[in-house]
């Protein structure tokens, strides 16, 4: 280094310029190689030391930094592909006219209005964003002048329609709008910048099975509306969701309002049974109309006799549970209901999961109401939840999307374990030969209850729009730990008559049940509810009526 801070004064010195010279050349060529150097060792880090992302991470500057989206076993729902947008710089366009037409010959999807806007302008600007690559390709071979492409990620949905209520939808900014998309959106995100995807708790082979099946009813009975749920009662995992049509936007499992008929039949016995007030043997009076002041409660089934509560529930007793209801009074009925969830929003990461219709008073004439369905509308998640905790040992646990259930929140105990059990046999009578047989799967041992309801129209309620219900769980025996899962069909005013849940609803369930059961690991097993010689016991539909 001393060298070389004297070498000028010695050249100028000693009168020899061509050392000047050469000094200068070592210090030009020491500061390239040190840049070079550099340089070297920066691309070399970029290339061996940098993470390369995948899945759902961003692979570009303008990329969302969206996970995927999977199913519980990782089939894709969800993900980004890059697209591009066309750029167009009229300035730089020798002939505007001709390459306005050899794009819309490669571009035939694009607004000849606006390609004309743009090249008659003064400045770049977009003409058509979401290109593929291979739209991309084709305007790109045309080698045009002024014409460039920026790359945007967009999120795409590979299954359409199928599971769309589910999973719902991200704007073009990569924020969640509906759905899962919108519940998970920041841990969406946070998957994406870690590359990882985001499973989600349904199985696409069930949802494939229910929207299936669901349209297959939905169709047969010439229905204005039909939803399907599929959910785990232990660990309260969606395992599918279903709204139909398809093609609404609106996802009728957590935004339509229902008054559901008999099948809160199956809460009123629950309650009366928890507190003590009614064992499976205890009385009922249907032999005549139950009156309440100046109103008549009958049955749509009439027998015309003393009931125990086992046969009040398998003939779909009107009568019997509004006698009940009475008996228990305001406060326990509301307490009751609480317990089930079935006055507040179902508790799901869904945004869209909305609020009940409840009752504004509890006198003897809404209890008797609310008995059997009517005077409280809840959504079909509210059901599915409720159903859960009857069926599970008797503990309340939220609904979740997410894979694995919700660690966040606690069960909690709503009836006891005596009172689940009673229920899941009773449900299963009621397939057995009540008024649920058409749900009935070889060897599944399914359970449940059937609920019909009028529409009030026009302030009256209206038998030509109904609502036909079945709600179930499967299989019913073994300890109350055991897996068990839930499957709810709703039809909503089915063109075809009967209209009740026991001719609409409970075949679907049925079918659905039978086709699910191998990708669940349910084994078929004999039903110790079927008699030794198959004898076949007359059913009796639930129709809850309007109770007047």
């Amino acid at each position: 280094m001393w060298w070389v801070e004297h070498s000028f004064g010695r050249a100028r010195a000693d009168a020899r310029p061509e050392e000047d010279t050469r000094v200068r050349i070592f210090l030009i060529l020491a500061v390239f190689s040190l840049v070079f150097v550099c340089l070297a060792l920066g691309a070399a880090r970029a290339a061996l030391l940098v993470p390369q992302g995948g899945g759902g991470s961003a692979q570009h500057p303008f990329a969302m930094t969206r996970a995927d989206l999977v199913d519980r076993n990782g089939a894709l729902l969800a993900t980004n592909i890059v697209h591009y947008g066309l750029y167009i710089d009229p300035d730089e366009v020798w002939d505007r006219r001709l390459a306005a037409q050899q794009i819309k010959r490669a571009l035939p999807r694009v607004s000849m209005a606006r390609l004309n806007r743009v090249l008659s302008g003064e400045r770049r600007l977009i003409v058509l964003p979401g290109l593929t690559p291979q739209e991309k390709a084709a305007v790109h071979a045309l080698a045009l002048g002024g014409v460039t492409f920026e790359p945007e990620d967009r999120r795409v949905y590979p299954l359409g329609r199928s599971a769309r209520h589910v999973v719902g939808a991200a704007d073009g900014g990569g924020v969640g709008i509906t759905g899962a998309e919108l519940a998970f959106n920041s841990e969406i995100r946070a998957a994406g910048e870690k590359g990882q995807a985001f499973p989600l708790s349904i199985d696409l082979r069930v949802q494939g099975v229910l929207e299936n099946e669901l349209a297959a009813a939905a169709e047969e009975t010439q229905a204005k509306g039909a939803v399907g749920i599929v959910a785990d009662v232990q660990t309260g995992e969606i395992l599918g969701m279903a709204s139909w049509p398809t093609t609404e936007g609106l996802n009728r499992a957590t935004s339509a309002h229902y008054e559901m008929g008999s099948v809160f039949k199956t809460f009123t016995v629950a309650a009366g049974l928890d507190t003590g007030r009614a064992d499976m043997d205890t009385l009922f009076d249907a032999s005549e109309a139950f009156m309440i002041g100046n109103r008549r409660i009958t049955d749509f089934h009439a027998t015309n006799q003393i009931l125990t509560l086992e046969e009040v529930y398998l003939h779909s007793s009107n009568i019997g549970t509004s006698r009940l209801a009475v008996e228990m009074g305001p406060q326990v009925m509301r307490d009751y209901f609480a317990r089930f969830g079935l006055l507040d929003a179902a508790p799901i990461e869904l945004h869209e999961s909305a609020r009940p219709r409840r009752p504004r008073k509890w006198d003897d004439s809404t209890l008797a109401s609310l008995s059997f369905g009517y005077g409280v509308m809840i959504t079909p998640l509210q059901m599915t939840a409720a159903m859960g905790a009857l069926t599970n040992g008797g503990r309340f646990i939220p609904l979740t999307l997410r894979k694995g259930g919700r660690r966040d929140v606690q069960a909690r105990q709503v009836v006891s374990p005596e009172t689940s059990a009673t229920l899941l046999e009773l449900m299963r009578r009621n397939v057995v030969r009540g008024s649920g047989t058409r749900a009935d799967a070889p060897g599944l041992r399914v359970g449940g209850k059937t609920g019909s309801a009028n529409k009030l129209v026009n302030g009256r309620y209206d038998p030509t729009h109904a609502v036909g219900t079945f709600a179930a769980v499967f299989p019913t025996d073994g300890p109350l730990d055991a897996r068990r899962y839930s499957i709810l069909i709703l039809v909503d005013e089915p063109g075809t008559y009967p209209r009740t849940g026991g001719y609409v609803a409970a075949p679907a369930v049925g079918r659905i049940a039978d086709r699910i059961a191998p990708f669940l690991g349910v084994q078929r097993r004999a039903d110790p509810y079927r008699t030794a010689t198959g004898e076949k016991v007359p059913a009796f539909e639930d129709v809850a009526g309007d109770g007047r």
